[in-house]
């Protein structure tokens, strides 16, 4: 309907302008939306205030004699001219229910925008070190990426999700030692009491769990076993439950042939295996939250020599000297002028030791980020948005100054009906994303880490995400959705395992039948049910623009809210005592069915499933 109507106002600008009622101007954008009060139209044009400069004409003056050449068309029922000269066109209810029409032709297609077409975009997000398992809030960016990817592929760009594997650094080797140290305790406890791996795993957990109830450090006789961890390590180790259950799987692969091994070749097996395992598990937890990723980028390809014995960094580098953007100080550490893009400072990529600083990875992964994709966007938590500048900085620096942007997500807090869920860092304590996948569930889990702007934190509630109630709001948008589900078996004479066997739409396909006629459907209820479901292409458009998949949960919860005030008020089968006309049966089963796969279409956006019953 946009479409037609700029098409026809611009018909009636051109005529106004033939005729003399309109000087000659050129028409920019007509400023078609959707006004927020249905008293003011389905649709309104800000066409007149656009152009009175250029016209020299009062806006309401240009709007009346738009309308006064206006073509006729049986789509409208009336247009007016409102306010300071606002153009608002009411349709005629068959024009406007023509939305059911089209969803259900279009189905999973409903929506889908050219607006990125022939952009790739990179999206990469989560990233987490493989060296622990993911915690809440990497669910969140989970859900926050997968869903924005889902958004933007829907609006027509060619979409990459990509998992930058931080697996360069000395975060691996304290992992590596963290391990070593408790497959050690291990076989002196398998060796001092005579038990096997599993016994003794028993122990060190247990140890480890009076470690973490102790919270003053009153008691240390109830845990030698954690106490002599953290100190043989200097406290820079990581000591959650995870890191014994990795020990106790190599004591249950290789037994005791690590014991004797001099630390750092025992580390060194330890980090190599063990972060494989824990890749692997990462792996397992995204696909278990709906989120695969199309590329696992490893940073220490980075470092790695080519064939011309120059390695990822090294050739960045390079361009960036060739740029002119680099620089040695008197101690002979390499710098990039970032402060020539406007950062604070300049940022030290080789320091005087010959060692690679972190941003000299950011600066080569980025570069090899471009030489694959158009746009890139970063997700990354809020703690790491004094980086911005430096990665920005390098970018415009190679060439790419408005193709990165960052979106930054803010924390969880995790509840259990309202009251916090203690955890600790220095006590390596937390609720992993798998605990609350298989607590929760994906669909709950990601409706809630989605419902709201990523610069805002999230409250996430275990026990109201788990309510099975219209308290929970995604539970209410998939009960519309099974409900509907219901209503089409019925008009169908189908069964649930029959419709199950079917699919929902060839079970609406039966229901509805292969003619009905829109135009029946003139009760408020159903008009507001068509104007919401005609929303969504413009959403979707705004979601990708703007970022901004959250928006989805509010749409789905008030076509949720519709759809049963529309089946409240308006008979869709005819019932005991209560005849229906046939033809207006079909034409609200066709209604129903086009919310149907819209709930579907919407909840599939943000990564959650549409029940056929409950």
């Amino acid at each position: 309907m946009p479409e037609k109507l700029e098409e026809i106002v611009r018909a009636a600008i051109a005529a106004a302008q033939e005729a003399g009622d309109l000087p000659p101007f050129e028409v920019g954008d007509l400023g078609l939306e959707r006004p927020a009060d249905p008293a003011n139209g389905d649709w309104s044009s800000t066409v007149a205030l656009r152009s009175a400069k250029l016209a020299r004409r009062a806006p309401r003056q240009i709007a009346g004699a738009i309308v006064a050449h206006l073509p006729a068309d049986p789509a409208l029922e009336r247009v007016e001219v409102a306010g300071p000269g606002f153009v608002n066109f009411y349709l005629a209810a068959a024009s406007a229910n023509e939305v059911f029409r089209t969803v259900r032709e279009q189905g999973a297609d409903y929506a889908r925008s050219a607006m990125g077409a022939g952009t790739r975009l990179q999206v990469e997000f989560v990233s987490a070190n493989p060296v622990g398992p993911l915690h809440i809030g990497h669910g969140r960016w989970a859900a926050l990426g997968d869903s924005l990817c889902r958004v933007m592929e829907h609006a027509g760009y060619e979409v990459e999700r990509e998992y930058y594997i931080n697996d360069h650094g000395s975060q691996m080797d304290v992992f590596g030692h963290s391990v070593s140290m408790r497959y050690r305790q291990l076989l002196d406890v398998q060796a001092e009491r005579g038990c096997d791996v599993e016994a003794a795993r028993e122990v060190l957990l247990a140890d480890r769990a009076a470690f973490v109830a102790d919270e003053d450090d009153l008691r240390p006789e109830t845990h030698p076993l954690t106490d002599a961890f953290n100190e043989a390590l200097g406290g820079n180790a990581y000591g959650g439950d995870y890191i014994v259950d990795i020990a106790a799987r190599f004591v249950r692969e290789d037994g005791a042939r690590w014991a004797d091994a001099p630390e750092d070749e025992r580390m060194v097996e330890f980090r190599e295996r063990g972060y494989r395992w824990m890749l692997d598990s990462i792996r397992e937890t995204c696909h278990a939250a709906r989120c695969d990723f199309d590329v696992w980028f490893s940073e220490r390809s980075l470092y790695e020599k080519g064939p011309d014995g120059t390695s990822a960094v090294d050739r960045a580098l390079a361009k960036l000297d060739e740029l002119g953007h680099l620089y040695r100080d008197e101690a002979g550490a390499l710098w990039f002028r970032s402060t020539t893009f406007g950062d604070d400072k300049d940022r030290v990529l080789i320091k005087t030791n010959g060692e690679y600083t972190y941003f000299a990875s950011d600066v080569a992964y980025h570069y090899n980020k471009f030489q694959r994709v158009d746009h890139v966007i970063d997700i990354w938590g809020a703690d790491h948005h004094g980086y911005i500048k430096r990665v920005a900085s390098v970018c415009e620096a190679l060439g790419y100054p408005t193709q990165f942007e960052v979106l930054l997500g803010q924390l969880v807090n995790l509840l259990r009906d309202g009251a916090p869920v203690r955890m600790s860092k220095r006590k390596g304590t937390m609720v992993t994303f798998d605990e609350l996948l298989e607590e929760v569930g994906a669909d709950a889990t990601r409706y809630t880490l989605i419902s709201k702007s990523s610069n805002q934190m999230i409250d996430f509630d275990i026990e109201q995400a788990k309510r099975q109630d219209n308290t929970n709001p995604v539970y209410y948008v998939q009960y519309a959705h099974a409900r509907i589900c219901s209503i089409l078996r019925r008009g169908a004479g189908v069964a649930l395992e029959e419709a199950e066997a079917l699919g929902m739409d060839e079970v609406a396909e039966r229901a509805v039948g292969e003619t009905y006629d829109l135009g029946l459907l003139t009760d408020p209820a159903e008009a507001a049910l068509a104007r919401k479901l005609s929303e969504l292409p413009g959403l979707v458009e705004g979601c990708a623009r703007d970022r901004a998949p959250f928006r989805l949960t509010h749409y789905a919860e008030e076509l949720a809210a519709e759809f049963h005030s529309f089946y409240a008020a308006c008979q869709v089968l005819p019932g005991a005592g209560r005849p229906l006309d046939e033809g207006l049966s079909r034409a609200r089963l066709a209604a129903c069915d086009a919310c149907r796969r819209v709930l579907a279409l919407t909840l599939g956006l943000v990564g959650v499933s549409a029940p056929q019953s409950m």
